[in-house]
């Protein structure tokens, strides 16, 4: 069972996927982060690839992460990306993924392709409020990734927010459920897993 997870950034799409993990058998859950499929920039300046536009279905190899996907549900193994925020880049290192009976797909811009949601059973995407989305920005991005709330909120203003409203707000329209409130929403966090174990 293929399952897409998206929203917007800091919306709590991580915490929603923990939780269907924590409600389902052990072992038969594999997840799939988009990031993990950022183009490799090692080959562009620092001054510029520090701009990067993340939040753009262009800097995704989806093409890759399609093939992946595919590769899983035909039961075989995968070698999925690693990719670093503090540098930019594809890491060498990768990250064995075996095929499992539920397969999470995760990102923000995941319902933006045809391609992909062709791939997915059912469509999620995970609802919050801008301020609590900006706020757990803040917060994840200054310690994970080593910037200044300063730097977190030129970005909001200048990426995060007109990427947002322009293409993964309009993707709701793809979605089969949506789930206000993230991770918080305990009752549809409840239906949600009973759904995919009685598919199961």
């Amino acid at each position: 069972m293929i399952i897409g997870i998206a929203g917007g950034t800091g919306s709590g799409k991580t915490t929603v996927v923990n939780k269907i993990i924590e409600h389902l058998p052990a072992g038969e859950v594999a997840v799939i982060p988009q990031d993990s499929y950022y183009k490799d920039s090692s080959d562009v300046l620092w001054d510029l690839r520090k701009n990067i536009n993340f939040d753009h279905p262009d800097s995704i190899e989806w093409d890759l992460l399609i093939h992946h996907i595919q590769e899983l549900k035909a039961g075989h193994d995968i070698h999925q990306p690693c990719y670093s925020y503090i540098t930019c880049t594809r890491q060498k290192e990768t990250v064995l993924v075996k095929p499992k009976k539920v397969i999470i797909i995760e990102g923000i811009l995941i319902l933006t392709q045809s391609a992909l949601r062709d791939e997915m059973d059912l469509k999620i995407f995970v609802e919050a409020d801008p301020d609590d989305r900006l706020i757990r920005v803040i917060r994840r991005d200054v310690v994970e990734r080593g910037r200044t709330p300063e730097m977190v909120l030129d970005r909001y203003e200048q990426v995060i927010k007109p990427m947002h409203l322009e293409f993964i707000e309009p993707t709701k329209r793809y979605a089969d459920i949506i789930i206000p409130q993230g991770g918080n929403n305990i009752p549809a966090i409840n239906m949600l897993t009973h759904f995919i174990r009685t598919k199961l």
